[in-house]
């Protein structure tokens, strides 16, 4: 089951970036700030929120807005869908529902066998010893 978020509920600003472009990156505006309401969303049940949300750790703002730059891309489409597709791998992620290991007791014989084997364990290192004089 996957969670397909619409691009109404998302935000994007753009602003020019750094690195490989030549003058180009002086005067267009590819680099992306991606943002997406996580605590207001409609399309999220609220268990999918709060594993959003602690997945999301530093990006997630204190008003519950999941930040998302993305500048790998020297066209704003490619660095937008690049935003989008990180944005959908951390819902997928979040979708998962966690399974809880359900705790079990030792059985009598695994019990006994660790005390055999600590016994036999001590006899072997008490003979280790420096021998009496007796």
């Amino acid at each position: 089951m996957t969670t397909v978020i619409p691009e109404d509920e998302l935000e994007f600003h753009f602003y020019r970036a750094g690195g490989p472009g030549g003058q180009n990156v002086n005067k267009v505006s590819t680099a992306v700030q991606m943002r997406f309401d996580v605590k207001n969303s409609p399309s999220l049940t609220d268990p999918v929120k709060a594993r959003l949300m602690k997945l999301a750790g530093s990006r997630l703002t204190l008003e519950g807005v999941i930040l998302i730059t993305a500048v790998r891309h020297r066209t704003q489409e490619r660095n937008r869908a690049d935003a989008i597709d990180r944005l959908q791998a951390m819902v997928d992620e979040a979708s998962i529902r966690p399974v809880y290991r359900v705790p079990t007791r030792p059985t009598k014989a695994s019990k006994e066998r660790r005390l055999k084997a600590k016994t036999t364990r001590a006899s072997i290192k008490s003979g280790r010893g420096k021998p009496s004089l007796d």
